[in-house]
Formats: structure tokens, sequence, C-alpha cells
């Protein structure tokens, strides 16, 4: 197994160490924007799976800039694309793209019900059937990427398989204000730093917990030739969704404390309520969701707690 990184992100570093205990593996400090090495390592490699989890992962930081993010999401999705179309003609692409390519769903109508944010003619959640989108330089080159990942399945016949993940969290994420929510919400109820909220907090989204993330990739791999050229929409689905301010109280109650919020505006591209409809990939993968979100967030306020030198206290 060979894994490429260039580390850039905070928390990164910490989770190489950790995980050089658990597998053994190659590492090679690689940018998914060096189209030269993404393809010297993708042909060293002569990998049969290629995870494609790299990119630049916020939207506020797409906004502040706009073209490094596309080099890096679509830029870089297609130097790996790039390097299996002609290295590794064999291997499958698992590519994790974003909830995000759907826009803001405005057109859905969402209505308020027991104090969240709820789609008003829409239980099952969005399906994979629902137009593209794409909002905010983040949607556009996470959607591009996406979408060249499907069309090289077409043009080129490689095996690809796209993930159009929702809210992803557990142990070993080192979130932050403008990404990975639920983890900056743990880790900032658990170290006491300041917590806002932008909005009115009654935002909802379908959660998964990494496990069962893993497990849904496992599936994909065990069922590649059936399901290569298709996009699946991967989250907690109706039966695992918390709003901003039900995460709150859930960490109140599990932390026996009260926890100040300040609260802010809206934020440019913020989904009042998204939702993922998952029962094609339970179909074609033979996969659900098994982890609650009451145990998912028990499991990773643990970690935070244990770890919480290297998070780093305010």
């Amino acid at each position: 197994m060979t894994v490429l990184d260039n580390l850039s992100r905070r928390g990164a570093a910490n989770n190489l160490s950790w995980l050089k205990g658990q597998a053994e593996f190659q590492f090679t400090p690689t940018d998914i924007r060096d189209r030269v090495s993404v393809a010297e390592e993708v042909a060293k490699a002569a990998p049969d799976v290629v995870l494609h989890l790299a990119g630049q992962v916020a939207v506020t930081t797409s906004l502040a800039d706009p073209i490094g993010d596309f080099e890096t999401n679509a830029g870089g999705a297609l130097n790996v694309l790039e390097a299996v179309r002609h290295h590794a003609t064999r291997a499958l692409v698992l590519y994790a793209s974003t909830n995000k390519v759907y826009g803001d769903l405005h057109q859905l109508g969402v209505t308020l019900a027991e104090g969240r944010w709820t789609f008003r003619d829409c239980p099952s959640g969005v399906s994979e059937d629902q137009a593209l989108d794409f909002h905010s330089p983040y949607g556009c080159s996470k959607g591009s990427a996406d979408q060249y990942v499907l069309d090289y399945v077409k043009s080129f016949g490689i095996q690809g398989v796209v993930f159009r993940q929702s809210c992803i969290y557990g142990p070993h994420q080192f979130g932050i204000e403008d990404q990975g929510w639920l983890a900056w919400f743990v880790i900032a109820a658990v170290t006491g730093r300041p917590l806002t909220i932008y909005g009115d907090g009654r935002q909802v989204r379908d959660v998964l917990d990494v496990d069962d993330l893993l497990a849904a990739y496992d599936a994909a791999i065990a069922r590649r030739t059936d399901v290569s050229g298709r996009a699946f929409n991967i989250g907690g689905g109706p039966d695992n969704t918390l709003s901003l301010l039900e995460l709150v109280a859930m960490l109140e109650g599990q932390l026996k404390r009260n926890i100040p919020v300040k609260r802010g505006n809206w934020r440019v591209g913020d989904q009042k309520v998204f939702v993922c409809d998952i029962r094609r990939a339970a179909e074609a993968l033979g996969w659900e969701p098994r982890i609650t979100p009451h145990a998912g967030v028990r499991r990773l306020i643990e970690w935070v707690e244990k770890n919480r030198e290297a998070i780093g206290e305010s």
C-alpha cells in the first residue's frame, strides 16, 4: 500500500504517525497538483485500487482563493485520473465527492418542524437523481472532479465510483470551524474554545461515522465491476440527522455542563437542510449506517479528551 499526501492540513502529521503503528505502507510526500510526481508514484505502486481522498476542503477557502481551489480539486483529480489511465488501467478509482454538488436546493423547499429545518416534500432525502447545481468555487471544483471520474469510465474504460459524501466525522479528524463542523463542535466543547453558530442553528445535516464510511468503501471495492461508473450518496440518511442546536444539546448532556455559544450571520452557500437519500447505496452496495450519532459523538469526545495535546488547547 502506498500513501501520498502533502501533509498541509493541520493534524496530518499526527495521523501519519498514528497510521504507521496500524499498518505497513509506503509514504511519499506528494502534492496532487504535481502531475509528474503523481504519475510516477502511481506507475511505481501499480495499485489495484486508488482512493482519491485529497483536496481543498472548505467553501470559505475556495472563496478566498478560487484558483488554488481549482488547481487542487479539479486539476488534482485530473492528474490522478490521467495517472491511472496511463499507468494503472485495471485500478478502481474511488473518489470522495461532496453533497455540495447539489447546490443550495432552494427548489425543494424547506419548512420548520419541531425546531429544525426539514425538506417539505423530500422525506427520504436528496437522491442521486437530483440535478447537479454547483455553487461556490468549492462546489464547482469538486463537482468538476466528480464528473471527470464518471466520464473517464465512459471515455477511457477505467473503473471508477463516486461517493457524494455528507457530513463525515470521527476520531483523528482535526476539524476546524470552516470544515468538519461536527468534529469542530466536539473539539471546541471539550477544550473550551469559542464556539460560534452561523445562522439560526436549526440547520440539519445527516451525519456519518467514519467507520460506517469505511464499510461503504469496502463494499464498493468488493462490488467494483457492478458499481463502476456510478455515483452514490453516502451519508447518515434520514435516520441519522442532527441540527447544530441539537448537537450542542447532545454535547451538554454528555459532558454534563453548559456550552457557551456565540451567534453569527448566515454564511455563503450554507444549506438550511441537507439529508441524503441512501437507498441506492443500500441496494447496490448492501450497505447502511450502523453507528448512531449519540454513540459516534461519544467516541469522538473520548478521542478528543485523550488527545488534547495533539489537538492543542487555546
